[in-house]
């Protein structure tokens, strides 16, 4: 009987000891998932900020392309209005002299 109930004894010991070896597996195995998912979590963040610092650089580049080429329209229209201008002058010089030519037909 006493080898019997050592028996018993022994296995039970040896059972929570193969369990105790399972949950250690069990909970290494946890760990690296976790640790993968970390991992994986960053790596798509990591994607998320490059990609934010891209759309960042590329509306900083089309700002840049708009003040340029709003300097460039402001700079034609201030030349077109200087021809304007200048052209508008002419026109009142030759009226002027066209009025005195004529001022000095009549006499």
């Amino acid at each position: 009987m006493r080898k019997i109930v050592a028996t018993l004894i022994a296995g039970l010991f040896a059972a929570s000891a193969f369990a105790q070896t399972a949950d250690t597996k069990a909970d290494a195995k946890a760990t690296e998932k976790v640790a993968k998912a970390d991992a994986k979590q960053e790596k798509k963040a990591a994607k998320a900020d490059a990609k934010v610092a891209k759309a960042q650089a590329e509306a900083k580049e089309d700002v840049a392309e708009a003040k340029a080429d709003a300097a460039k329209d402001k700079a034609k229209a201030k030349k077109d209005a200087a021809e304007k201008k200048a052209e508008a002058k002419a026109d009142k010089a030759e009226a002027k002299a066209d009025g005195m030519t004529t001022a000095n037909a009549h006499k």
